[in-house]
């Protein structure tokens, strides 16, 4: 198999309503293991929720896997997987699995995970895979069983939309603290890996495109690209990004990535205190046909309505001010008021 032509990405894309959603993870888990693991996977919770997601005119969820659940009980993922397809489906909303991760702690356990920490945002959210199975050649074997395992099975499955191979292969932990060493060291483990998933995917022969999102830099060009971000960009049928910045910064990025001539996916974006909002972005991405999904949907155990800079002060003792991401309370109720009108307004409802 090789990658789509620009045609074929072009009338894929063509044939299907405009993608408008979120990144879901329901508000009962604190990250994607506890939203797969067996004892707390909350099929009545993701229900009721991605029926919040479909009454503000959502048609498709972005929800993220972990190598770990494939390792422990692959039989019982699958079935998960197709509990979680079934749901969203009954909603009209397809999903856009993400199989790898490199956002957060790189040293994920299965099992119990921790609980919220208090005032912080999305604190207990895991790399896939670790580091320590990043940097171990033996569980390439494992990894690629789980790519070939998942994807295979959902390959022709209509109520899939793509598959987003690698969230952000490049961050992680080091960005944050700027350690240009460890962030070097870590890429050179990342880009083999990358390679390899993207070849692990298409060899199933998948009906649906394959993407990777960028997300820092400039992409005016291949060239002011770095190799991992070139490789996310010519491996992808259609073309993914994030962007959590105001509208300009947003139409500019946009800009650049037409120049591929694919479709486009904003797969991250929405943190209002930044000026990516909805209102600001929602007009940007509809004229330009570029799908949309913001990050969250319910506040719940992963916090992410509170700023990014909650991991270096906690926000337990002052007010967090606006949200950062997410829409809705537990019980549906919008924080802001306007939002829900005008996500059904770009929606045509």
């Amino acid at each position: 198999m090789t990658r789509w032509t620009a045609a074929a990405a072009k009338a894929w894309y063509a044939a299907r309503a405009w993608p408008l959603g979120c990144n879901f993870v329901p508000s009962t888990a604190v990250n994607q293991l506890a939203m797969w693991q067996a004892e707390t996977f909350d099929p009545a919770t993701i229900d009721r929720e991605l029926g919040y997601a479909a009454g503000l005119g959502m048609n498709a969820v972005r929800v993220f896997l972990h190598d770990l659940l494939w390792r422990d009980d692959a039989a019982g993922l699958m079935g998960r997987i197709e509990t979680f397809l079934t749901l969203a489906d009954a909603h009209g909303i397809a999903t856009l699995p993400v199989l790898f991760d490199s956002c957060w702690n790189p040293a994920p356990v299965a099992g119990p995970q921790s609980l919220p920490r208090p005032g912080v945002h999305n604190s207990a959210w895991v790399q896939s895979p670790g580091m320590a199975a990043l940097a171990d050649p033996s569980t390439r074997p494992r990894l690629e069983a789980y790519v070939v395992g998942v994807v295979g099975h959902f390959a022709n499955d209509r109520r899939v939309l793509g598959w987003d191979i690698w969230n952000e292969p490049d961050n992680g932990p080091e960005v944050a603290t700027r350690d240009a060493a460890m962030l070097a060291a870590k890429a050179m483990l990342v880009l083999p890996l990358l390679g390899e998933a993207f070849d692990w995917a298409r060899a199933t022969g998948p009906a649906q495109p394959l993407t990777s999102a960028i997300w820092s830099g400039d992409w005016s060009s291949l060239d002011q690209m770095t190799p991992i971000q070139r490789l996310q960009v010519e491996r992808s049928d259609i073309v993914s990004f994030h962007n959590y910045d105001p509208a300009d910064e947003f139409a500019r990025r946009v800009g650049w990535l037409q120049a591929f001539d694919r479709p486009i996916l904003c797969t991250e974006y929405l943190a209002r205190p930044r000026g990516s909002t909805f209102a600001a972005i929602v007009p940007v991405a509809a004229a330009t046909r570029v799908g949309l999904f913001s990050w969250g949907l319910v506040r719940g155990d992963t916090q992410t309505h509170l700023p990014w800079d909650s991991w270096d002060r906690p926000y337990v003792d002052r007010p967090a001010g606006m949200w950062f991401h997410d829409i809705l309370d537990p019980d549906g109720t919008p924080y802001d008021a306007a939002e829900p009108g005008l996500l059904r307004a770009a929606a045509g409802l």
